[in-house]
């Protein structure tokens, strides 16, 4: 087994880079058993912890890169074991040595994008407001009653500028006073600190702490929940506090303070999947749900795994960067799981989620079988 060096010098180097926890673990398996990598493969965090404990970590291997940080383990674990924090501190290591597998590469990829273009896209820092050309969307000015906080997957990707407009449009609908930031703004950085690179994660944080105070900022309103994690729970590590709403809350608002009125119908049969960092994370279940239910003609119907025990897509903790086999993608599971309940339409409300499942739908042939939308594509529609 390779090692990068005796050891108490990498229990030591794991600890400093915050994996210390490790030494509460007994071994008991619970997380292997709750691992969404064991219904696609052999993968034992319970192992790398092990490992972890006596400084025998395999850094140059791929196990320590594959955790999605999806919370079911820390969840389900009787010791109060923080695996995450583990598995992100022996990417850490990794990092601090340039140490990557070639599944992993393009993660570096993301990592020179952000620090040069502020997104892990490779987009051009300029164009990051163009998805708003001819819409009514103004730049963000003190007063304003929120920042919308577009996030790199709704300015740059193709599929998911389509839920930026329809939020625009949602938003202007029920007249609500808001701004973009455009080119100042950069990534949150929750994938690359979860990646182990920790000062490019520091760096972004820093910078748009200091936009959001320099232009006034009070309240975001944010698309992605790895935004809204980010922002809610980490950047008060800056000792910053924002006051942080994800979009399928705010739209729930605004339809029960009268401000936003659903008109049409959509007669289809919807599952809704729960994001990781919108759920687990942060307890976030029934709005979206509550949201659905608003919509007149919908059917709902849960999918086998829903809620606190939700499937993850597969895209959290950086993964979305890199490259997994398609007979261990987690995505088709799910479109499956949906497929199964006779669902028309798999919605969900993170772009991580809808960037897998829309890759998952054209690999599986499923194109007619079931639509992929984000909820708040769903509710613009009922206002059209």
């Amino acid at each position: 087994m390779e090692t990068i060096a005796p050891f108490i010098e990498v229990i030591d180097e794991i600890k400093e880079a915050g994996g210390d926890i490790f030494k509460m673990c007994f071994q008991c398996g619970l997380c292997d058993a709750v691992c969404p990598w064991n219904q696609v493969r052999d993968f034992s965090m319970r192992k790398l912890i092990r490992e972890a404990a006596f400084g025998l970590s395999e850094i140059e291997g791929e196990d320590i890169w594959r955790c999605t940080t999806c919370g079911m383990c820390p969840s389900q674990c009787p010791r109060g074991v923080k695996q995450i924090d583990v598995a992100i501190a022996l990417r850490r290591v990794a990092t601090e040595y340039d140490i990557f597998p070639a599944s992993v590469k393009s993660a570096r990829t993301a990592r020179s994008s952000l620090i040069s273009e502020g997104n892990p896209l490779q987009g051009d820092r300029k164009k990051r407001g163009e998805w708003a050309k001819g819409l009514p969307v103004k730049p963000y000015a003190e007063g304003m009653e929120a920042l919308y906080f577009v996030g790199c997957y709704f300015s740059y990707d193709p599929r998911m500028k389509k839920v930026a407009i329809a939020t625009a449009n949602i938003l202007n609908k029920a007249g609500v006073e808001f701004g973009i930031l455009g080119e100042k703004e950069n990534c949150c950085g929750e994938s690359i600190r979860k990646t182990g690179s920790e000062q490019v994660f520091k760096d972004l944080a820093r910078k748009n702490i200091k936009t959001f105070i320099d232009n006034g900022v009070k309240k975001l309103i944010v698309s992605s929940p790895h935004c809204f994690h980010t922002f809610k729970n980490e950047y008060p590590e800056f000792m910053v506090n924002f006051e942080v709403v994800h979009m399928s809350q705010y739209i729930l608002e605004l339809i029960n303070e009268g401000r936003l009125e659903l008109k049409g119908e959509f007669p289809k049969r919807v599952t809704y999947h729960d994001p990781c960092y919108l759920g687990r994370h942060n307890g976030i279940y029934e709005e979206p749900r509550a949201l659905l239910n608003k919509v007149s003609g919908l059917e709902f119907i849960e999918m086998e795994a829903h809620g606190k025990n939700s499937l993850c897509c597969g895209g959290g903790g950086g993964r979305i960067w890199m490259d997994t086999p398609q007979k261990e993608r987690f995505s088709d599971l799910r479109l499956k799981q949906a497929k199964d309940v006779e669902a028309q339409v798999l919605t969900t409300a993170c772009p991580y989620c809808i960037t897998n499942f829309e890759e998952s739908r054209l690999n599986l042939e499923y194109e007619d079988v079931i639509e992929v939308k984000d909820i708040t594509e769903i509710v613009n529609e009922m206002l059209l």
